[in-house]
This record gives structure tokens, C-alpha cells and sequence, in this order.
């Protein structure tokens, strides 16, 4: 498959997963666009965070369940479920950070690939 395809690819499955985010207000949500981004390991990040570990967990299962029922996927990798401070689920092409927010303000992503063209998206309410 061409780069073409799969930037599009990747980006229709960016676009899900942030749906599902929204589903369950999840907090300044944000897409960094990797995919000029030299050496980057995947074509986006999407970061969002909960305000509680109930609700980082419902965020992660409505991206799951987003990218099963609209594109039939299933995550590559998961990790982060013991504690919910930092949920990361990989779809290879896309990776979804969904942190509680005073992790995520310690990590700072968003930061970290200051150089990444960043969207922002609200939440559904």
C-alpha cells in the first residue's frame, strides 16, 4: 500500500477514535499529525485525559469499541488498564494516550512533539 492510503487510512481511523473520545467527554482532546514528522513512530497521537480512573476507563473502552464497530479493528497493543493513570492503546498507524490530568500534565506530549501539526477537538455534550 502506497504512503497515500495509508495517511488516509490512518487519518479516517484517527477521526473514530476522537469520536469515540467525545462519546465520554473526554478532556482537551488533541491530534498531533506525525506523518511529517521525521523518524515518528506512528502517523498520529491522539491525547485526551479523564477526570478519574472510572472515567479514563470508559474513554479506552469506547475507543475500542469506536474503531470495532465503524472499522471492524482491534487495538495491536493496550497497556496502562491496572491503575488508569496512562492509557495507551496502539492501532499501530494511530496511538491513543488517555491520561488522568495531572499525569498528563507531567508528561506533556504535546510538548514532547511540539513539532507535529496539533488539532484540537471539544468534547460532546
Amino acid at each position: 500500500m502506497d504512503k497515500t492510503n495509508t495517511s488516509t487510512d490512518s487519518s479516517m481511523l484517527s477521526e473514530t477514535l476522537v469520536n469515540g473520545i467525545q462519546k465520554k467527554k473526554g478532556k482537551e482532546i488533541v491530534r498531533l499529525d506525525l506523518t511529517n514528522v521525521a523518524n515518528a513512530v506512528s502517523d498520529y497521537f491522539i491525547i485526551c485525559h479523564g477526570t478519574s480512573k472510572t472515567q479514563v476507563e470508559a474513554i479506552a473502552d469506547a475507543v475500542e469499541e469506536e474503531a470495532g464497530k465503524n472499522l471492524g479493528m482491534d487495538p495491536w497493543h493496550k497497556e496502562g488498564f491496572e491503575n488508569a493513570e496512562w492509557v495507551l492503546i496502539d492501532f499501530v498507524d494511530v496511538v491513543v494516550h488517555i491520561f488522568q490530568e495531572q499525569t498528563r500534565r507531567f508528561y506533556d506530549l504535546e510538548g514532547l512533539w511540539a513539532d507535529a501539526e496539533m488539532e484540537r477537538y471539544t468534547s460532546s455534550d
